[in-house]
């Protein structure tokens, strides 16, 4: 499916925010990682994330360290780096799923 704006194909591991919060709360061992900067996370961030920054020369470490065998749950302010995130950790052998259009979809 393209998306409105003609940007990409939205991937199968884009979640809207209703889908998201019950994939993960009903995914055992599910890991929620917000990957804006720490000044963004700063300003709010759902509770229980881990923060590994898309930004951070860090990254690609980071998320190479993570235990493959649990399921991740990305977001971000706009759903475009966990988006970018997502597909790189699959590349990996991760199952990881983002949230679409970001922070702002999750249900209060």
């Amino acid at each position: 499916m393209f998306n409105l704006f003609g940007l990409g194909v939205k991937s199968e591991f884009d979640l809207d925010g209703t889908e998201f919060k019950s994939k993960y709360t009903s995914t055992k061992g599910a890991v929620l990682i917000d990957v804006r900067t720490p000044g963004e996370v700063a300003s709010g961030t759902i509770n229980g994330s881990l923060n590994i920054n898309y930004n951070s020369s860090q990254f690609n470490t980071e998320i190479a360290n993570l235990d493959k065998n649990k399921t991740y749950f990305l977001f971000c302010r706009s759903g475009a780096r966990s988006g970018a995130a997502c597909k790189m950790m699959a590349k990996m052998g991760y199952t990881a799923y983002n949230l679409d259009n970001g922070i702002g979809a999750w249900p209060r």
